[in-house]
C-alpha cells in the first residue's frame, strides 16, 4: 500500500499545537504520526474518512444537518447564561468563531484546560 506522506503536520488536540509530525496516510485513515505524543497519535489514529455516525442527531434520533442548527440555535437563543465549552479538537477559526457567538449571546466561554 502506498502511503502519502504530510511533513509538518499540526495537532490541535491541546493547547500545544504542536507542528512537526508526519503523518503517513492513505486515502480514508492516517496509519502513522510520527514525532506526535501519545495524545496526538491516538488523536491523528482515530480520524478516518468512513463515516460511522449520522451527521446530526436531535434528542438521540438521526435528523438533518439545518434541523440540528435550528434547534441549536433556538436553545441558545433561551439560554440564560450560554456555556461555550471544549474546542481542542477545533481549528483556530472554528474557536474564533466560539468566541465571537459567546460574545453575541452573552454566555461563558471555557476551554477542556480548566479540568
Amino acid at each position: 500500500m502506498d502511503l502519502k506522506v504530510i511533513d509538518h503536520a499540526t495537532c490541535t488536540f491541546c493547547g500545544c499545537v504542536c507542528d512537526d509530525i508526519q503523518l503517513h496516510a492513505d486515502d480514508t485513515r492516517i496509519h502513522k504520526a510520527k514525532g506526535a505524543c501519545v495524545l496526538g497519535k491516538a488523536w491523528f489514529l482515530n480520524h478516518t474518512t468512513e463515516r460511522h455516525y449520522p451527521a446530526a442527531l436531535i434528542d438521540g434520533k438521526e435528523a438533518t444537518v439545518e434541523e440540528a442548527i435550528q434547534v441549536a440555535a433556538d436553545l441558545l437563543y433561551e439560554a440564560d447564561m450560554p456555556l461555550v465549552y471544549g474546542m481542542s479538537n477545533t481549528t483556530c477559526e472554528a474557536q474564533r468563531e466560539c468566541v465571537a457567538m459567546a460574545d453575541l449571546l452573552g454566555g461563558l466561554l471555557d476551554s477542556h484546560t480548566s479540568l
